[in-house]
């Protein structure tokens, strides 16, 4: 009896998995990037101003292995985190569905790429979805007015601002599209209190107010973005994926722009989401840690290594006091094909598990990131 009980399980589990695999996989629509919908092509053929390349994509390169230099346990860095420390999880969902995280009282807001979906996480890890059909949304950021944006990543690439008022900041640039400026698909961004927006997209963009889009500077390879606390400087990072990056330091003026461009300092790894403290030292995430940086000289003060070695890729500040830190942890049993899934099952490449420590430095207190 026992061993028919056991050839009907593995008869049904070899079911499952055939129908699974043969689930087509998507073509177009919400829960791919721009460059990944099939009609990206038809779209950029419109481009009169902004000519992307069209690159097929291939394996994705390693990541720069910064765990292998750094100590398995979190090692004291004086006034940003005490020695022992632990990361604890909080909440985790298989596929593309963590990244552009920021913290507020009431918990941590994520963008989920599939979903096109931004949920609010507790610190008990209950999720409850704030803003649904964001057509692949990423990267979510909060000003000082408490205006949230975010990045629409889906064919026809956009901005919004999602509270207090829903409408569109922009989705052109020099009358192209934003799909003309490139396939990789709007980053992440940082809001300032004017109401504007910088953003990345291979290069560095600032967004005004009224929607016009304007490149800073000739920064590429760019990715995390953030402004300091009184946002006179803009910190973004530059490199290759799969090598070790630069954190690269602008002036913001009056109107917005940026000048004065200057590497602040070298990463550990490849450079990815950032935030700031109250004291205005940039938190980093580079391959398997987060790089914690002076303002001053851009001198590496110490770094935390992720739990387990993994990547991450998103920070922010949150919880009582504003002295949680929060990663997305790129934990690869929850990514494309994890747990025993087939490879075209889940949508996306990367599985968001968010994470949490407790920091003896805290958050910027006028702006959620």
């Amino acid at each position: 009896m026992r061993s028919s009980s056991l050839v009907a399980v593995s008869l049904c589990l070899m079911a499952a998995t055939v129908a699974l695999a043969q689930t087509p996989q998507r073509t177009e629509g919400p829960g791919l990037k721009a460059g990944e919908d099939s009609r990206y092509k038809a779209e950029i053929d419109l481009c009169k101003n902004h000519h992307p390349v069209i690159r097929t994509p291939g394996p994705a390169g390693a990541r720069v292995a910064a765990a292998d230099a750094a100590p398995a346990d979190v090692q004291a860095i004086p006034g940003i985190i005490a020695a022992g420390a632990h990361w604890r999880s909080v909440w985790h969902e298989t596929g593309n569905n963590a990244d552009g995280i920021v913290g507020t009282r009431e918990g941590v807001l994520v963008a989920q790429q599939d979903s096109s979906d931004v949920v609010l996480v507790n610190a008990a890890g209950q999720a409850k979805v704030l803003y649904k059909d964001t057509n692949t949304g990423g990267a979510v950021s909060i000003n000082k007015r408490g205006q949230t944006f975010l990045v629409e990543r889906g064919l026809h690439q956009s901005i919004w601002e999602v509270s207090p008022e829903h409408k569109m900041l922009t989705d052109t640039i020099d009358g192209d599209s934003i799909d003309c400026l490139g396939s990789g698909g709007l980053n992440d961004l940082t809001a300032a209190a004017n109401g504007g927006v910088y953003f990345t997209l291979g290069n560095l963009y600032y967004v005004a107010p009224g929607g016009a889009i304007t490149r800073q500077g000739d920064v590429t390879g760019t990715n995390g973005i953030i402004l300091s606390p009184d946002e006179k400087h803009l910190y973004v990072t530059s490199g290759t994926f799969g090598q070790p990056g630069n954190l690269v330091v602008f002036d913001v003026q009056p109107d917005g722009t940026l000048t004065n461009q200057k590497v602040l300092a070298h990463l550990t790894g490849s450079g990815d989401g950032s935030t700031i403290d109250s004291e205005g030292h940039i938190f980093v995430s580079s391959g398997t840690v987060i790089d914690v940086i002076s303002p001053d000289d851009g001198h590496l003060l110490g770094i935390i290594p992720l739990p387990q070695g993994d990547d991450v890729i998103s920070l922010t500040f949150g919880g009582p006091g504003r002295r949680t830190l929060y990663a997305v942890a790129l934990n690869h049993k929850y990514a494309k094909g994890g747990l025993g899934l087939p490879s075209d099952h889940v949508m996306g490449g990367q599985g968001g598990e968010l994470v949490a420590i407790h920091m003896l430095a805290h958050g910027y207190e006028g702006r959620a990131k």
